[in-house]
């Protein structure tokens, strides 16, 4: 995928969103580090193998980050990272980007829980779905969430997304097999832009707030 969907780098004042490099490495794992105990709950494990199969190990960073590339440049990806105030506080994916008669993606995130309540994942959120719906061309967007991640479901909450239902055992999350709720736009709900709704939406709820602000994942 190249040309104008990516690589890309989207901002909205404080906030951008940019590819994840290989030189992030330090950075990365100094954020997941401190936060270990906010994230654990909320990440993707891998379930141990079946009789005779082989057993899978967790990439390192480098490995991550060049299959996430290799994904990107096969335009079935939007791996970004999130900073805030010029510093990396988080990370945000469009994956399974599918194309044909469904051209579909789903997005996944977390944010550094030092960050969260300040508007961060919402704006981030926002930014990537104005990008896939105008300019990658897809044309709907899913959150799966497991209903136990309240700061994550204020995320999409508070952006106007869907709930579509629960996806029973959908995704090996902190060790094992987790429910999931399904949250869900397409382009025809937002004609003005998720962004553009977003900052309406938060100017009306905090009439004296100034610019941008509130959330992370594991949510809000």
């Amino acid at each position: 995928m190249n040309g104008p969907s990516w690589p890309a780098e989207l901002t909205d004042g404080d906030i951008v969103l940019r590819p994840i490099k290989l030189r992030d490495q330090r950075t990365w794992r100094e954020v997941n580090r401190r936060n270990r105990d906010w994230l654990r709950p909320w990440e993707a494990t891998i379930p141990p193998p079946g009789p005779g199969g082989p057993i899978a190990h967790r990439p390192t960073y480098r490995q991550m980050v060049r299959h996430l590339r290799s994904e990107a440049h096969a335009g079935r990806m939007l791996p970004f990272v999130i900073e805030y105030q010029g510093r990396l506080v988080g990370q945000l994916t469009v994956a399974g980007i599918t194309w044909g008669s469904m051209c579909s993606g789903h997005v996944g995130y977390w944010v550094d829980e030092a960050v969260a309540g300040r508007g961060v994942m919402p704006t981030a959120v926002a930014l990537a779905v104005d990008h896939c719906f105008r300019t990658v061309g897809l044309h709907r967007v899913e959150v799966c969430i497991r209903p136990e991640n309240a700061p994550s479901r204020r995320v999409v909450e508070k952006l106007g997304f869907r709930e579509e239902g629960l996806r029973p055992r959908y995704l090996h999350i902190d060790g094992a097999w987790r429910d999931h709720l399904v949250f869900a736009l397409t382009a025809e709900e937002v004609p003005e832009g998720l962004l553009r709704r977003w900052h309406r939406s938060r100017h009306r709820s905090t009439p004296n707030a100034g610019n941008s602000g509130s959330t992370g994942n594991a949510g809000n």
